[in-house]
């Protein structure tokens, strides 16, 4: 289990969640934590989040210990498709100076809800993984997981407490929500409000699959589509949570085209 104090337990201010979102912005560069810059154009970035969240997150996606190369021939920032294999960085799509553009609307934004549904649906971050090391998790997506986690620590909540809740599509909770879709949306929660829902565990690791199964009912129509049950029996596989979230998403994309 994460370590974190809630000593002081209230809800995040505005500065303390927009630092959440802004905490891993030397990930865009592949830059290491040390070396990052302090600043985006005025704003803080490259924080650290406090309550142990930032840890917490990331042992949901990637394995303890010193991290080793998983793919021999990727050594970047930019994130593989777990759906082909290739590399979500098209420079005849995004050339340096237009992503840096993009990356810095993302990140300078000065509303914590904005910045929060900003990272719900930005195809930005999603070109990039949390890890050279581990190239199909997303960053998008450690973020959404971070954010929410430190909202709840902040109010007091331990990780124990902490449920996934399937959501209507039109259902957003701000700094909750980590997944937003046509069909569903997943949050992380202490609270079901009467939607499926499914614990997380005593301890954050790469738990997903697992969580998945254990879900009181599932969004995804596995009894009549095929393309949902393919969806639904990979989901099942995947034990990285970030890579799983990213998944859905890239699955979606890859059916609507």
């Amino acid at each position: 289990m994460g370590e974190h104090s809630t000593d002081c337990s209230k809800p995040a201010s505005q500065e303390e969640l927009l630092a959440a979102y802004r905490h891993d912005a030397h990930k865009f560069t592949g830059n290491a934590h040390e070396f990052a810059s302090e600043a985006l154009d005025g704003i803080l970035v490259n924080q650290s989040v406090p309550h142990g969240a930032d840890g917490d997150a990331a042992a949901l996606s990637r394995p303890s210990g010193e991290p080793t190369q998983t793919v021999t021939t990727h050594e970047t920032p930019y994130r593989l498709s777990l759906l082909d294999g290739t590399s979500r960085y098209d420079p005849a799509t995004f050339s340096r100076p237009i992503l840096e553009e993009a990356i810095n609307k993302l990140l300078t934004t000065t509303d914590a809800d904005a910045m929060h549904r900003a990272w719900l649906s930005t195809t930005v971050a999603s070109g990039f993984n949390e890890s050279s090391y581990y190239p199909y998790t997303s960053l998008k997506y450690h973020t959404l997981l971070v954010a929410a986690l430190y909202a709840l620590y902040q109010e007091g909540h331990e990780f124990e407490d902490i449920k996934i809740v399937v959501d209507t599509a039109e259902t957003i909770i701000p700094h909750r929500t980590i997944y937003s879709g046509e069909e569903f949306a997943l949050r992380l929660d202490t609270t079901a409000r009467g939607r499926p829902a499914a614990r997380l565990g005593s301890r954050p690791w790469r738990s997903w699959s697992s969580v998945w199964s254990r879900l009181e009912s599932h969004p995804l129509q596995t009894d009549s589509n095929r393309d949902e049950m393919l969806l639904d029996a990979n989901l099942r596989r995947i034990c990285s949570w970030s890579t799983a979230l990213q998944y859905i998403e890239d699955f979606r994309r890859w059916v609507n085209q």
